[in-house]
């Protein structure tokens, strides 16, 4: 509850939240108190003044009459507002009604249920109107029942695409084997939690509605005389509107207002319920007391990153799955980032890329690309220095590159916003870049479309499109999943190349050890959202870690008759991660102050950083096969 509050409070702080719930109060109080205080005045006929304009007696003039304009429209506001409302709460329970029939009967009715629905949708809304005041007849309840049940299809829509969604939740289907009945299982199950998207969009729908039943009114089959809204209003000074504008004006700007206010209220709404509100609490930023300089701070570093945190919120606080991440990445570098799935690898990878959305919260000590401070540079200065400077290559590139756009005008895309060039010689530079990239044919191929490339192409392509600008850094996340080896070899000799001819760093995101240690001088592993070793490719490991991912690597001295060396456990979730070190229920070194206390990322030898209580001792005469390199070889 207290949560909830703040995030009312945070909502109606910003300008939209603030600036909708005073527009709502103030429409709301004209619609109470309009009629109480100058009803009289709003029927009251001055004959001296018929159909005059604008006077200091009447400020918005008179009608044909000789009543006031201004008066009328503030009284107008208590039976529009009503009846949008009454419309609005027809279409709200009509359409959850027809949209949550279907789970309630049989397969063949609920079809034909579904089948109308989406007949109903596809018209119109105002056909749908025009049709439902024909048949409810001329007037304010036979307009009141079109405008509601013209609402009714889009909510049913929205009502059988939500349910359907949570029916396919677990909890549901166990509701259903406990033999819960089906109105229960609605009612208990389903539409609490399909209730707040249903809130919003009605909220949000009261606009609508209030501006179609302006327009019944304005047309003559809405409210009739002796009675009066907004479009009635709007009609009566449609006919003099060369005489006097503001007649027409009037009523017009109010139907405005009104639903502006109903639509920005449904906004804030939308923001509360879905965490997006801009004021807000950060998380508390994890305690990483450095026992050295953890961040080698050179002039050639390309990116700096120092305590970099992503927080996500969660009802109960914050869920953290990257935790104090520091490290360094020099001109001409090549980094490996390695670690089980859901290490907080890729989240790292996009957040010093400036790739994490909202409600997400990436903070930092310091986060530093190519001397520029991220978090606080100005989006648009920023935005020119990643998109020409800072490559990204996503792991599945068919959902990165748009499937209904050719793929050179994608490349060119970036030629064009970023530096300027005009249209075919941004095209001519993507056509120069697939080449680059050795992609065959590459004039023909830019005009192909994403699906007509191969998986090993679309990555090229991906790295081309990195290649568009001057990229300094070049971040690969998993850029050889599931290709076949002859590939992933092309790609990572592709990377390298580049590394050579342009100096640029490279950030080699993956699960494989044995390619990290083949493409990369230097390796970062990560485990439960933090580093846990910094270490040479060629160096030997002396995280426990580590080295149980170094085990569990296949190579050509394998013995095949062994079993397979696995880790046991799982890592922790993000939002559960124990007190102390994270890895100490699946480490065979565990000690108590293993449980209690967390490890800092300390130098146990130039360019070599652990963070373990008790790191694994070496030893000059230790094996090679222990190293990293020598545990990935082929």
């Amino acid at each position: 509850m207290v949560n909830r509050r703040a995030k009312w409070v945070a909502a109606l702080r910003t300008p939209v939240g603030a600036f909708a719930a005073a527009l709502l109060v103030l429409v709301l109080a004209l619609a109470v108190l309009a009629p109480i205080l100058w009803h009289g005045k709003a029927f009251e006929i001055d004959t001296n003044a018929i159909g005059q304009g604008p006077s200091a007696e009447h400020w918005l003039g008179t009608d044909d009459l000789g009543r006031d304009i201004f008066f009328r429209v503030l009284v107008a506001t208590r039976l529009s507002v009503l009846l949008a409302v009454l419309a609005t709460v027809i279409g709200v329970v009509t359409g959850l009604v027809l949209g949550t029939l279907p789970s309630l009967l049989p397969r063949p009715a609920a079809r034909l249920v579904t089948a109308s629905v989406n007949i109903a949708v596809a018209f119109p809304g105002l056909l749908l109107v025009l049709f439902f005041s024909v048949i409810f007849g001329v007037g304010t309840h036979g307009a009141v029942l079109a405008v509601g049940f013209a609402l009714a299809p889009a909510f049913a829509r929205l009502a059988q695409t939500l349910s359907a969604s949570v029916a396919g939740h677990d909890f549901v289907s166990a509701a259903r084997i406990s033999g819960v009945g089906r109105i229960r299982l609605l009612t208990r199950h389903i539409l609490p939690n399909i209730g707040e998207p249903l809130v919003v969009n009605a909220t949000i729908g009261a606009g609508s509605s209030l501006l179609a039943f302006s327009g019944l009114s304005f047309l003559g089959i809405g409210v009739q005389a002796p009675e009066y809204d907004w479009g009635r209003l709007l009609g009566e000074g449609l006919n003099g509107i060369y005489v006097n504008p503001a007649a027409a004006l009037a009523p017009g700007v109010a139907v405005v207002l009104a639903g502006l206010a109903f639509n920005l209220v449904g906004e804030t709404v939308a923001g509360v319920i879905g965490v997006r509100t801009g004021s807000r609490k950060l998380p508390p930023r994890p305690v990483t007391p450095a026992r050295e300089e953890a961040v080698d701070d050179r002039d050639d570093a390309v990116l700096v990153v120092e305590n970099l945190q992503v927080a996500f919120p969660r009802p109960a606080g914050w869920t953290v799955p990257v935790r104090g991440v520091s490290f360094t990445v020099r001109a001409g570098e090549a980094i490996g980032v390695v670690g089980e799935s859901g290490s907080g690898k890729s989240l790292t990878g996009l957040a010093v890329s400036r790739l994490v959305e909202a409600p997400a919260v990436v903070t930092a000590d310091r986060l530093d690309f190519a001397g520029k401070p991220v978090l606080t540079t100005p989006e648009r200065e920023l935005r020119g220095l990643l998109g020409t400077s800072l490559a990204m290559v996503f792991q599945d590139p068919m959902t990165s590159f748009n499937p209904t756009r050719r793929i050179g005008r994608q490349l060119a895309e970036v030629a064009e916003q970023h530096q300027g060039l005009p249209r075919a010689k941004a095209f001519a530079r993507a056509v120069d870049r697939l080449r680059a990239v050795r992609i065959p044919a590459a004039e023909r191929r830019a005009r192909q479309y994403p699906h007509e490339f191969s998986g090993g192409m679309r990555q090229r392509a991906m790295i081309g499109m990195g290649l568009m600008g001057d990229p300094r850094l070049i971040i690969a996340d998993e850029p050889t999943t599931a290709l076949d080896v002859t590939v992933q070899r092309q790609l990572l000799r592709l990377l390298a190349r580049t590394r050579t001819e342009r100096n640029t760093a490279i950030i080699l995101i993956s699960h494989d050890i044995a390619v990290v240690s083949q493409t990369c001088e230097r390796m970062l592993v990560m485990y439960a959202g933090r580093l846990v070793e910094d270490l040479p490719s060629a160096g030997t490991p002396r995280h426990p870690y580590t080295r149980a991912l170094l085990a569990a690597t296949l190579d050509l001295e394998t013995d095949r008759d062994a079993p397979l060396a696995v880790i046991p456990g799982r890592p922790p979730e993000p939002d559960r991660v124990p007190t102390g070190c994270a890895f100490a229920d699946r480490c065979p070194a565990v000690t108590d102050r293993c449980r209690l206390e967390d490890p800092v990322l300390e130098r146990v030898k130039p360019g070599h950083r652990v963070a373990c209580w008790h790191p694994h001792e070496t030893s000059s005469a230790q094996p090679a096969k222990e190293s990293v390199t020598a545990g990935g070889a082929e």
